[in-house]
Order: structure tokens, then C-alpha cells, then sequence
């Protein structure tokens, strides 16, 4: 069998490591709010080349504080893709903004920024560009568009731990960043995990004042009302941990991706990954696209190989966002994209062997 991902043989290629911080944190019955969140706050905002990081309880906390703390409220609109998870646009939600949807780039997947100018409007308050499987999207017109129209950029960057644009970390381009540590990401924790990052010592005070009750230092004083929204010590040491390894990891994943390919691009009727030339992906997900997706990822369970859709229902067509009024020819790309795409296994330590036997099937 070859998994999706293995996070059994990644654990045991650090297990030593990861049990003694465990211990420790045990040992010294410090679980929330200790010293190792504070180290990896500073260790994660160094590897990503900004001045603050604020460790918060997952991804999708990591979205709903960044929206509040850029002042996002009842009726301002936000700018995203439908062709993401529904972490980005629930936290849109959930601090009373508007969803607006703009159609991604047919290559990248990530948002088609010659698209944005025209959904902008005097409601407008923020632009989200999701990383997408570990590609960040095209930065510089999104930032050069929030500068003229006064907008706030927060980078959904929670597949793309790593990744660069224009040699630049994602996290450390927009107002504010937001990743997740779930498991199955180039850095996951052993459960729920999340961070922000920022230059902007503001929202770095408000995310801290928001994921602790409204309050930093006295127990029961509160500036604010907030959410409990801790990223606990024990996640943090895990975190630090795998953090020394994730440049590893991702060139990894990277060189994986290359033989995919390699072996991948003499194949007809699939479509292999476009890296942009301003990027470098980190390959969250390997992602191909095939007319045959049905056909070929039968044929590849029918041989124990786990394959994925990333994602096959497009946000604007699901039940949950019926009210917006949206309906099937609205974002053409997106759709082609959500019946076409198949992501194959992709994890660090996954073999050329495994690779090989993947792409044969594929070539069946």
C-alpha cells in the first residue's frame, strides 16, 4: 500500500526527538501559554523573515483573528477564491464580512489577480490569496492593488509552509499571514495547531489580546472580549522540532515532484503541476490534471495507492453558500479545475520505487 501521506515513517525518523520534548513538557506540567510556544514563536517568525509570530489553536482561528484584528466586521466585503478549503471563507463569515468570490488562474490554481480590480468596491476592506498546494499566488499586483485602494492583504498560507515568492517567505509579504500545523501539512503538529505572522506590531498586540480571553498579562483583567485560541506547549514542542527539518523536507518534496515530472510530462491527456517563475512551491500537494480522473484513481485504489481532490464541490456551489446567490458558469475555471484535478501521494519520504509504481499505473 502506498499511503497519501505517511506520517508514521516521518515520526519515526525523529521519534527520539519528539518523545523527550514530550516528556518534558509532561515533566514539567507547563501545557499552556509555557516557554516552548514562546521559543517557536520566535524560531517560526525567523524562518519566516518577520518581526512577530503568534502561535493560536489552528488554522482557522489563525484566519478568524487575523480578519478581526485588520478590523474586519459586519458587512465589509473580502475578496477570495472558491477554490479553497472552507477554513478561508467560514472565518469571513464568522466576523460578519461579505464573501467575494474571484476566479482562479487556469495554471496556478491561485487567484487570477487580472480578475480583482473589477470586485472592488468602497466596501471592500481585504483581499485573502490562498498559497494554494504550496504555490504562493502572484503577490506583487495583489499588494500594488491593496495600496491604491487602502485594502488589507491577509496570505491564507495554510499550505505553504516554506514556500517563496520573488525569494520572499510567504507569511512576511501581506498585512498578516495565517498557516495551519494540521497534521498533513509540509509542518504539522500531533493535532490542531496554528500561527500568525506580521511586521505590524498592531495586529501582532490585537491577534495576542484576541486568542487569550482580551487579555496578555493580569489573569482576570480583560481589554476585550476574545476566544480561546491557544496554541499549547506540548504542540509547540513538536513544532520546534519538526521546524529544524521542514527546509529538508520540502526539498524533498520538491525533488519527488520533479520525478513525478520527469516521468509524468510523456504521458497523454495529463497535465503536470505548473511552477510559476516567480515561486517556489513546496508541494503541499502534487497536483494532475486528467480528463480520465475517474478512470485512473479507480485504478489506482484497486492497487492500494490513496489518492485525494483538492476540492471536488467549488465553495460558491456548496449547500452552505446557497444564500449568495451563485450558480454552475460562474467561475468556469474553478469548475473545470474541481472535475479534473487528482492529487497523488506526495510526502517527503516517499520513494522513487513507490513513484515508479504510481506513474505505471498512471500510464496503464
Amino acid at each position: 500500500m502506498i499511503p497519501f501521506v505517511d506520517l508514521k515513517v516521518q515520526y519515526d525518523s525523529i521519534k527520539d526527538e519528539i518523545n523527550e520534548v514530550i516528556q518534558n513538557v509532561l515533566d514539567n506540567t507547563s501545557f499552556i501559554m509555557g516557554e516552548e510556544l514562546k521559543k517557536f514563536e520566535v524560531e517560526f517568525a525567523r524562518f519566516c523573515d518577520v518581526k512577530y509570530a503568534v502561535g493560536v489553536a489552528n488554522g482557522s482561528d489563525a484566519l478568524i483573528l487575523a480578519l478581526r484584528a485588520c478590523g474586519i466586521g459586519k458587512g465589509d466585503e473580502v475578496i477570495t477564491v472558491p477554490h479553497t478549503f472552507i477554513a478561508t471563507t467560514e472565518a469571513i463569515t464568522h466576523v460578519g464580512g461579505k464573501i467575494i468570490f474571484v476566479d482562479i488562474d487556469h495554471k496556478t490554481y491561485t487567484i487570477d489577480v487580472s480578475k480583482i480590480e473589477e470586485k472592488i468596491n468602497k466596501r471592500t476592506k481585504t483581499i485573502i490569496p490562498v498559497h494554494l498546494y504550496g504555490q504562493p499566488a502572484d503577490m506583487d499586483p495583489i499588494m500594488r492593488l491593496a495600496k491604491e485602494y487602502n485594502l488589507k492583504v491577509i496570505e491564507d498560507a495554510a499550505q505553504a509552509h516554506g514556500a517563496e515568492y520573488k525569494e520572499k517567505k510567504v507569511g512576511s509579504i501581506g498585512d498578516v499571514a495565517c498557516f495551519s500545523f494540521y497534521p498533513g501539512k509540509n509542518l504539522g503538529a500531533y493535532g490542531d495547531a496554528g500561527m500568525i505572522t506580521t511586521n505590524s506590531e498592531e495586529i501582532a498586540k490585537k491577534v495576542k489580546l484576541l486568542r487569550n480571553h482580551g487579555r496578555i498579562t493580569k489573569k482576570y483583567e480583560h481589554q476585550i472580549e476574545g476566544y480561546s485560541s491557544r496554541l499549547d506547549n506540548l504542540q509547540a514542542a513538536i513544532l520546534r522540532v519538526k521546524l529544524k527539518y521542514l527546509n529538508k523536507w520540502n526539498d524533498l518534496r520538491r525533488r519527488n515532484a520533479k520525478k513525478y515530472n520527469e516521468l509524468l510530462s510523456n504521458i497523454d491527456g495529463i497535465i503536470i503541476p505548473y511552477e510559476a517563475d516567480y515561486a517556489k512551491h513546496v508541494y503541499h500537494l502534487y497536483v494532475i490534471k486528467t480528463e480520465s480522473r475517474d478512470i485512473l484513481r479507480e485504478e489506482l485504489k484497486s492497487n492500494d495507492i490513496a489518492t485525494g481532490i483538492h476540492y471536488p464541490i467549488p465553495l460558491h456551489l456548496q449547500p452552505a453558500y446557497k444564500y449568495l446567490g451563485y450558480k454552475e458558469g460562474d467561475f468556469q475555471i474553478t469548475e473545470k479545475a474541481s472535475q479534473e484535478i487528482l492529487s497523488l501521494p506526495m510526502f517527503a519520504e516517499l520513494s522513487d520505487k513507490q513513484i515508479d509504481e504510481i506513474v505505471a499505473l498512471l500510464s496503464y
